[in-house]
C-alpha cells in the first residue's frame, strides 16, 4: 500500500519564534510534512537560510526591495522557489490550492488578511496570532461560518484549553464546564516592586522568565498584555462569557490553562514551557507526534504556585477585559494602542508604566464603531494607531 502524500505546509513568519520552532517540529516529520512556503518581514538572511534548507515553492518578504535582496542571496542555490512580496504575496500562498495548513505566526495586525484567506479557503489554520483575532473578532469569527476551515490555537494556554475540552465544544455550559483557568507566568516583574517598574529597559522586559518569545510578546508577557489578549482571544475560541474566564498567576509555566467542570472536576494541561508542544499538537490533531520537547519531571518540578494576579501592578488585564465589555471596536483599539505603544516602548520613546496609561487614554478618545467587515476592522485600527501617535506626540 502506497504511503499518503506530506500534507504541504505554509508558515506565516517562519523567521519568528514560533515560526522556528514549527519547522523544527515539522523537520522531524518529513514523511508527514512538507514546507510549500515560508515568509518574513524583514530578516531577509535568516529566510534565505531556512528556504536552503527546506526548498519551499514560494517565499515572501515585506517589500519589493527584500525581495531583490532575497533573489540575489539565493540566485544560484538550484532551488524551485518563487519570491513574492507585499500583503499580495502573503494572502496567495495562505490560500494557494494546494496548501493543506497554515501556521499563521505573523506578530500583529499584520496578520490578520493573510490568515483570514487561509480562512476563507477552507484550510487548516494554526493561530499563532492573536492580535488577530482580537482586532477582527466578530469579523473573524463570522469568516469561520460556512467554511471548510478548521481553526486550532496554539498559544499554549488556548491550546491547553482546547486539550482539557470535550472536542467538538459548541457550547461551554452543555459540556458542563463551569469556568476556565487561564494561567500566566507574571513576566520577569511579577515581584519587582511597583515603585520601581518606571525605571525598567526593554532589554529587562525582554528577559521572560521561562519563555523565549520576540521581543514585543515579551514585552507584552512583562505588562500581562498578552493575557488581556488572550483572554479576549478565549472568550471568541470558546464562545465564552467574560465571567466564565479567571486569569491566574502560575510562575513555573507548567500548568498552561485548565477547565473547571460542575461535577468538581478541573481538567489541566501540563507540559514543559516549549511551544513546539502545542505545535506538534495542531498539526497531528487528532494524532499525537513527536514534538521534540522533553517529558515533564515532576519530581524534579517540586513545586507549582498559583497566585491571584497584582492588578495595580498589571492594569493591561483590566483594559483587556473593559474592552472586551465594551465590545464592538473596543479591542481592535486596544490591539493598535498596545503595538504603538509597545513599539514606542522598545526604541527609548515611552517608560515601561506608560504603555498602559497610553493606551487608555486612547481607548477613552476614540470613538466606538461597529464591526461590519474587514473594511471598518482596519480603518477602526488605523485610527487607533493615528490617536495613539498623536498622545505620543503630545507626552
Amino acid at each position: 500500500m502506497s504511503s499518503p502524500q506530506p500534507q504541504l505546509v505554509t508558515v506565516l513568519g517562519s523567521t519568528g519564534s514560533i515560526g522556528v520552532s514549527t519547522l523544527d517540529v515539522l523537520a522531524r516529520h518529513p514523511e508527514r510534512y512538507r514546507v510549500f512556503a515560508l515568509t518574513a518581514r524583514e530578516r531577509v538572511a535568516e529566510l534565505a537560510q531556512q528556504c536552503r534548507r527546506f526548498g519551499p515553492r514560494y517565499a515572501v518578504v515585506a517589500s519589493e526591495a527584500g525581495a531583490a535582496e532575497l533573489g540575489a542571496l539565493l540566485q544560484g542555490a538550484g532551488l524551485p522557489t518563487e519570491v513574492l512580496w507585499g500583503r499580495e504575496g502573503l494572502c496567495r500562498v495562505a490560500a494557494d490550492p494546494a496548501v493543506d495548513v497554515v501556521m499563521a505566526a505573523i506578530v500583529g495586525a499584520a496578520g490578520l488578511r493573510p490568515t483570514l484567506a487561509a480562512v476563507e479557503a477552507g484550510k487548516k489554520v494554526l493561530l499563532a496570532n492573536k492580535e488577530a483575532l482580537v482586532m477582527a473578532g466578530p469579523v473573524f469569527m463570522r469568516s469561520l461560518v460556512g467554511s471548510d476551515a478548521r481553526l486550532l490555537p496554539i498559544d499554549s494556554e488556548h491550546n491547553a484549553i482546547f486539550q482539557c475540552l470535550p472536542q467538538p465544544c459548541a457550547d461551554l455550559e452543555a459540556a458542563g464546564v463551569d469556568r476556565i483557568l487561564l494561567t500566566g507566568s507574571g513576566g520577569p516583574f511579577r515581584a519587582r516592586p511597583v515603585d520601581d517598574l518606571h525605571r525598567v529597559t526593554p532589554d529587562e522586559a525582554c528577559a521572560h522568565p521561562n519563555w523565549s518569545m520576540g521581543r514585543k510578546i515579551s514585552v507584552d508577557s512583562a505588562t500581562m498584555m498578552n493575557k488581556g489578549l488572550e483572554f479576549i482571544e478565549a472568550c471568541l475560541l470558546f464562545n465564552a462569557q467574560p465571567g466564565q474566564i479567571e486569569v491566574v498567576v502560575h510562575p513555573q509555566s507548567i500548568v498552561h490553562s485548565m477547565v473547571q467542570y460542575r461535577d468538581g472536576s478541573l481538567l489541566a494541561q501540563m507540559g514543559n514551557p516549549d511551544m513546539r508542544t502545542p505545535i506538534a499538537h495542531a498539526l497531528a490533531f487528532p494524532e499525537r507526534i513527536d514534538s521534540g520537547v522533553a517529558a515533564l519531571d515532576l519530581i524534579s518540578q517540586g513545586r507549582l504556585d498559583f497566585e491571584a494576579p497584582d492588578m495595580a501592578r498589571f492594569p493591561c488585564l483590566r483594559l483587556a477585559r473593559e474592552a472586551m465589555d465594551a465590545g464592538g471596536s473596543a479591542p481592535t483599539v486596544l490591539n493598535a494602542a498596545n503595538e504603538i505603544a509597545v513599539d514606542a516602548f522598545l526604541h527609548g520613546r515611552l517608560a515601561f508604566t506608560s504603555i498602559p496609561a497610553v493606551i487608555e487614554w486612547v481607548m477613552k478618545m476614540a470613538e466606538p464603531v461597529e464591526l461590519t467587515d474587514l473594511d471598518a476592522v482596519e480603518t477602526a485600527d488605523r485610527n487607533a494607531r493615528a490617536l495613539t501617535r498623536q498622545v505620543l506626540g503630545a507626552l
